[in-house]
């Protein structure tokens, strides 16, 4: 069973989401919020495994809010699923910062919409296709960018390929057949990226790789 909370300032929106998870036998809905404060609360509660969080809202955004719960000690297993528009690219940026796991755009198809609870809550983040290249974009052309050459240095050549791979938003499996490995040298090779760049998850190491220098967005 996963553990869900739903955070959108929005109660029809709210409710949307509701309407869709509770179709789910293997989904639990452990609340809603309808701003950063209350969801931060609520995880700290409930400790709900993904939390679908809306990006502008009163008294507490959703940035500061993603921020707040993935450095609490009682939200530790808590992952951040950002749900945004296409006019927030700079915020979701922020928030990917902040500890998010992933972002799809609100009309993603409900079907997909689950698929990505499943895939964040299993602890891989999940870099919606239709807004990757967006994003990629306009992150590495931020100008509050910090390099951190200095950790890529110590990086293999192997690891630097899974890690560019993962830049463009590719899964386990995508990358496996990309460069010709088994599923489970992936996984360990993404398991060793994670420790060597001190990164949370996935989400963490394709901004690492922009603000590294060692993924250039494709023009």
């Amino acid at each position: 069973m996963t553990t869900v909370a739903v955070v959108d300032d929005q109660a029809l929106v709210r409710s949307g989401f509701a309407v869709l998870l509770h179709s789910e036998p293997d989904i639990e809905i452990v609340g809603e919020a309808s701003n950063g404060q209350q969801a931060w609360d609520l995880c700290r509660r409930t400790t709900p495994d993904v939390v679908l969080m809306d990006v502008r809202m009163p008294i507490m955004d959703g940035i500061e809010a993603t921020q707040r719960i993935v450095t609490d000690p009682l939200c530790a297993s808590t992952k951040v699923l950002i749900l945004t528009t296409f006019d927030e690219d700079e915020l979701v940026v922020a928030a990917l910062r902040a500890g998010a796991s992933g972002f799809l755009l609100k009309d993603t198809r409900p079907e997909l919409l689950l698929d990505a609870i499943t895939v964040i809550a299993a602890g891989e983040a999940l870099l919606s296709p239709t807004v990757t290249r967006r994003m990629i974009e306009r992150f590495a052309a931020l100008p509050d960018t910090t390099p951190r050459e200095s950790a890529a240095n110590g990086l293999t050549e192997r690891e630097r390929e899974v890690l560019l791979a993962v830049a463009q938003g590719l899964s386990n499996n995508e990358i496996a057949a990309a460069l010709h490995m088994g599923y489970g040298t992936v996984k360990t090779h993404v398991s060793h990226l994670l420790t060597k760049l001190d990164s949370r998850d996935r989400a963490q190491l394709v901004m690492y790789a922009y603000e590294s220098g060692l993924a250039v967005p494709r023009t």
